[in-house]
């Protein structure tokens, strides 16, 4: 049976795929004549009298058109004949089966008026309207969402608030507290810290620990060479420091990696691009290319780093601020994650002052504070003369759409260079950051402290997960 007669049946006798599919559905997506007229009458009856009719009434319906002749006539009723109920289906294959119908309909009308423009037949359009055609075409699509209602739908939200969201979760305790478990699906969380400092020492420990978790990873490096990633995740991995990689044997290194292999039934992998060379746009082939060659789809992507990648939609060289540039490659970025359904973690780089700030702040972004606008989840990275000799990093929390940046806005974790690791500390650690001992820098960090622990107070004291005492 063709499709089309599939959807008028269902048009003529099903209310409820009526409803959802008519707003989308064209008469321009039938080719035969009659079916094109049946179709017409079933969407102006509904918009009408908003109910559907029956065959009679359809019938009837058709008897007044003007210019019908016998012959029309007769294929029209026959078409409507041959409208019985049909039998029951899934109604997420004829949904789907529908808008597939429309889309390739959509797209073949959209190419042969082109030619039709092209060919000067058209005088009504230009050639300048055929980009508009084709986007118009290929943007067709059943969303038959159109709001949430508060009363009506408190059922669904319920079940949101006590939905488990599936997270990419890390290996230390301080970053999936105030995760609360890991990063989101569909997000993008960024990294800031000054020139050296370890940004991508903390992608590549964070890449190693998902492998472990069994994830699939995909790691994007534009700075570095693949080897020199490579080589930083196999001392976190096989626990050997950097320098001794080399001289480690192969028969000890082949065991090693057999033991990893062993542990995990995730990949990782590792792709180089030229700096400034790709986008968002060259990510999504490799994507797709991945899942053809290789059957390889990542559960997080991680890009070393933001700032050095290009924007799909401005053009290299254009005259444009380093705020609207590097903002539009976030946005992208960020489009990619919803797009692909993963987590990506990049970095970027502090401003000259934040460098040598011991309590870096969003401002202290780099280039352009387009980024912080656009990202989830961000966080800096800070090292001081003190916490270098303690092989300790500062994390602070400097926008957090997981949770409350005020709950352990800051708190150390220890970083061993040699290994490219990350690793939690003792308890103590954190406390001497919440009592102000003096690891770090006696500068306005304190104060600052001070007040947004004062701020946050109330809210500790006040915040109850008991609502036992709640009227109703």
């Amino acid at each position: 049976m063709r499709i089309e007669t599939t959807v008028l049946r269902h048009l003529l006798h099903d209310d409820d795929f009526a409803r959802k599919v008519l707003p989308f559905v064209s008469e321009k997506y039938f080719s035969d004549i009659s079916e094109k007229l049946v179709y017409s009458r079933i969407s102006e009856f509904m918009e009408k009298y908003n109910s559907l009719p029956t065959r009679e009434a359809l019938s009837i319906e058709i008897e007044g058109t003007k210019g019908l002749g016998e012959k029309e006539h007769q294929s029209v009723m026959q078409v409507i004949d041959g409208l019985t109920r049909p039998e029951p289906v899934d109604k997420t294959w004829l949904l789907d089966s529908t808008e597939k119908f429309c889309q390739e309909r959509a797209i073949y009308n959209a190419i042969m008026d082109s030619i039709t423009i092209l060919d000067g037949k058209d005088k009504d359009r230009s050639k300048g309207s055929i980009p508009q055609i084709l986007t118009d075409a290929l943007g067709v699509s059943f969303d038959t969402h159109i709001g949430h209602d508060l009363i009506d739908d408190y059922q669904g939200r319920y079940d949101f608030y006590h939905r488990i969201e599936e997270k990419v979760p890390f290996d230390l305790e301080y970053m999936n507290k105030i995760t609360r478990g890991g990063l989101s699906r569909k997000s993008l969380n960024i990294i800031l810290a000054g020139t050296g400092v370890g940004k991508s020492l903390a992608m590549c420990h964070m890449a190693a620990a998902n492998l472990m978790m069994g994830k699939n990873v995909l790691y994007i490096t534009m700075e570095m060479a693949e080897e020199k990633i490579a080589e930083r995740i196999d001392a976190n991995l096989l626990n050997v420091p950097i320098p001794d990689l080399q001289s480690l044997p192969k028969d000890l290194y082949e065991k090693k990696i057999a033991g990893i292999r062993a542990k995990t039934t995730g990949k990782l992998i590792i792709k180089e691009y030229p700096t400034a060379s790709a986008h968002a746009g060259h990510f999504r082939h490799l994507l797709n290319e991945l899942n053809l060659k290789r059957s390889f789809v990542p559960d997080i992507i991680y890009i070393d780093y933001l700032n050095i990648c290009m924007s799909a939609r401005i053009k290299t060289g254009s005259n444009v601020n380093s705020y609207t540039y590097v903002k539009a490659i976030a946005e992208e970025l960020r489009g990619l994650a919803v797009e692909r359904n993963v987590p990506i973690v990049s970095a970027t780089q502090t401003t000259r002052s934040g460098y040598a700030s011991s309590d870096v702040d969003l401002t202290d972004t780099s280039e352009s504070f387009g980024l912080p606008a656009t990202a989830d989840f961000m966080i800096a990275l800070i090292s001081t003369e003190e916490l270098q000799e303690l092989s300790q990093f500062m994390v602070k929390q400097l926008k957090n759409r997981y949770s409350d940046p005020g709950m352990n806005r800051r708190f150390v974790i220890g970083v061993d260079r040699e290994k490219m690791r990350l690793y939690d500390v003792e308890q103590s650690a954190q406390s001497d950051i919440m009592e102000d001992k003096p690891i770090m820098d006696k500068t306005n960090f304190g104060q600052r402290r001070d007040e947004e622990e004062n701020m946050g107070w109330k809210t500790k004291k006040t915040g109850r997960k008991d609502f036992s005492g709640l009227k109703v």
